[in-house]
C-alpha cells in the first residue's frame, strides 16, 4: 500500500508538476536539464533540486545521474507534457478575458495544480467557442466587473 499511495501522491503534488514542467522546458529550450539549471528556474537551492531529483529518478519520471544531469522516462514526459498543455490552456483562456499578464501568471499558478479534469475540459471547450465567437468575446471584454 505505503509505495503505491506514496507514488499517486508525489505526482499529484504541485511541487512535482512544477519540476516536470520546468525540466521539460528546459529540455525543449536547451536540449538537457541539469540540477543547477532547475534551481535557477524555480529559484530554489541546488541542493533542494538534488534532492527532489532523487525522488523523481526513484518514482520513474527521470532518470538522473549526479554531475551528468537528467532525462525523463516516457512516463516523466507524459506527465511533464501533459502539465505544460494545462498550464497553456489556462493561459490562453484567460489571454482571451483580456486579462493583465502578472494576473494571469498569478492565477494560472495557484489554478493550475488545483483544477479538475472536468473544468478543464469545460475551459477548453470554452475557449474553443470563444475563439470561433469573436462578437461574443468582444462583448465580454467590454464588460469590466
Amino acid at each position: 500500500m505505503g509505495r503505491k499511495n506514496s507514488r499517486s501522491a508525489l505526482r499529484s503534488s504541485a511541487a512535482v508538476e512544477d519540476y516536470l514542467e520546468r525540466i521539460l522546458e528546459l529540455i525543449n529550450l536547451k536540449g538537457y536539464a541539469r540540477v543547477v539549471d532547475i534551481a535557477t528556474a524555480l529559484k530554489i537551492s541546488q541542493a533542494s533540486v538534488t534532492n527532489m531529483v532523487q525522488r523523481l529518478d526513484v518514482d520513474g519520471l527521470l532518470k538522473y545521474e549526479k554531475y551528468r544531469g537528467l532525462v525523463l522516462t516516457t512516463a516523466g514526459e507524459t506527465l511533464a507534457r501533459n502539465i505544460a498543455r494545462r498550464h497553456q490552456l489556462l493561459t490562453d483562456f484567460l489571454k482571451l478575458l483580456s486579462l493583465d499578464d502578472r494576473v494571469i501568471y498569478h492565477d494560472v499558478e495557484g489554478m493550475e495544480h488545483h483544477i479538475s479534469p472536468a473544468t478543464l475540459r469545460a475551459i477548453e471547450t470554452l475557449t474553443a467557442q470563444l475563439r470561433r465567437r469573436p462578437a461574443l468575446l468582444s462583448r465580454l471584454n467590454g464588460k469590466r466587473i
